[in-house]
């Protein structure tokens, strides 16, 4: 993700067909003990904001954000200083100012530079050279691991990670295999896509494509490294779009669901004026956040249990699978996370395997009970709609 106006549309995420929603075959990448790393407890889930200035950390943490992805010009001790009096911890470049900072216990991870699968600009209008080689990110995870083993390592990656023709890959356009390559160079992969103000036909308003992506890069590292999603909530550089607090919920949702294990907010916004906190300035986004956020930490041990891919079949009236699910097991209850994955309304038949006679479901923040009869029952969706089921298993 850029820091500068100019650079907007090299951050701009875009995806390409999305891939079918199937069963969940993959399950959660198991916390790392990392000596210095993030929180192994149950109740931790990483939800981030990119590059904000560490004076917003009381006002981010209020809204359920534990994490700084980036800072700028940093790290510095009063950096660090701001976060850790607002209980934020944060992933940051390994410089040398970091690594004489390295014992603060607010920094729980090193990251690369943003995006080196896009074409790298040669700077002073010079344009556009190749992006950065696959090797040369594995070489410099390598030394970063030297340097400090006891922190993960992040690369967040471009449009290219769903959008194989995207443009801005200049002379690697059309080759996703670099990306299995690229992700052998980190701990956790991320990438970034905001479909909603997106300038090309092909993706505007096309939420599905969050999904794709996450699919993608699990796929890509092969279902052992953390994926996580930077999410779209401002207008960023479309002074026309912005996502709603619906749409939001909906692109976290897919995220998760398909296999995202953290989540960066991208908050910052270009047009039609510069504003690096622009979440502040929209009560209704700023209050939609904080409710997703608190219900992702409030199921944060639900999350990080294991996924159950043979727990039950899923079924879309539409005779596709345009319905994503999770199935996960904490306890006697059963959580079965489910989206629309389409802009059209749908019918879900769902069959929970071993439950047994009648089961009330409770539909999660709808005020809405379901009865399954032997583990089955059908709902209706909305366009993207989000539904999570929770139902207790009887053991």
């Amino acid at each position: 993700m850029p820091r500068l106006p100019a650079l907007f549309l090299a951050f701009l995420c875009v995806l390409s067909v999305p891939i079918p929603a199937a069963e969940p075959d993959r399950q959660p990448v198991p916390p790392v003990a990392w000596k210095n790393g993030p929180p192994t407890d149950e109740r931790y889930f990483p939800i981030a904001v990119w590059l904000q200035d560490p004076k917003n950390a009381a006002r981010y943490q209020a809204a359920g954000i534990n994490l700084y992805v980036g800072l700028w010009s940093g790290p510095t001790a009063g950096q660090l200083a701001e976060l850790q009096k607002a209980g934020v911890s944060v992933i940051c470049s390994q410089n040398r100012a970091a690594l004489e900072l390295r014992d603060s216990p607010v920094i729980i991870g090193w990251m690369h530079g943003d995006e080196p699968d896009n074409a790298q600009s040669r700077g002073d209008g010079q344009g556009y050279g190749p992006p950065i080689l696959p090797e040369t990110i594995v070489g410099d995870y390598q030394r970063i691991r030297l340097t400090d083993p006891t922190r993960p390592v992040l690369l967040n990656l471009g449009q290219g990670v769903a959008w194989d023709n995207y443009i801005g890959r200049g002379v690697r356009r059309n080759h996703p295999e670099d990306y299995v390559e690229y992700a052998r160079g980190c701990d956790i992969a991320s990438f970034d896509i905001y479909p909603v103000v997106h300038d090309n036909a092909e993706v505007a308003g096309r939420l599905e494509f969050v999904s794709t992506g996450v699919r993608r890069l699990v796929q890509w590292t092969q279902g052992v490294k953390p994926v996580w999603s930077c999410i779209e909530c401002t207008h960023i550089g479309n002074p026309q779009s912005k996502a709603t607090p619906s749409q939001v919920r909906s692109e976290v949702w897919m995220a998760l669901i398909q296999g995202a294990r953290g989540l960066v907010y991208f908050v910052h916004q270009f047009k039609p004026a510069f504003r690096e906190a622009a979440l502040f300035d929209d009560p209704e986004m700023l209050a939609g956040v904080t409710t997703i956020n608190r219900q992702i930490r409030e199921l944060a041990p639900v999350l990080n249990r294991p996924s159950l891919p043979d727990g039950a079949t899923v079924r879309s009236a539409s005779g596709d699978t345009g319905i994503a699910w999770m199935l996960k097991r904490k306890g006697d209850t059963l959580h079965l996370l489910t989206v629309n994955l389409r802009n059209v309304p749908d019918r879900g038949t769902f069959v929970l395997r071993g439950l047994k006679g009648a089961s009330e479901i409770e539909v999660l923040d709808e005020a809405r009970h379901l009865t399954a009869k032997e583990g089955g029952f059908t709902d209706d969706y909305k366009p993207y709609e989000v539904h999570l089921y929770r139902v207790r298993s009887g053991g």
